[in-house]
């Protein structure tokens, strides 16, 4: 999993939730149920807390809600300010 600042992308989610899976980023499709890939609380947290470096304000209740790495990417885009709440 990457531990730089640079800004979140939807790839680097992408590569980063692989990890966490021990999966290839093919493996993570926009749209495939995270939580029926393997990911489970603890490694949501995990991404949250190093997706937070970026220096978003990412909180764990903004993903748990969601299923979707698409979903995900829209609460990162809002929270970065890329698209309008």
């Amino acid at each position: 999993m990457t531990t730089d600042t640079t800004p979140l992308t939807l790839e680097r989610m992408r590569a980063d939730i692989a990890g966490m899976l021990g999966e290839t980023p093919d493996v993570v499709g926009d749209d495939e149920h995270l939580m029926d890939l393997g990911l489970d609380s603890m490694r949501v947290l995990g991404l949250v807390l190093a997706w937070g470096n970026t220096g978003i304000p990412l909180e764990f209740g903004h993903l748990a809600e969601h299923t979707t790495l698409r979903a995900w990417w829209n609460v990162v885009q809002r929270l970065q300010g890329l698209t309008p709440a």
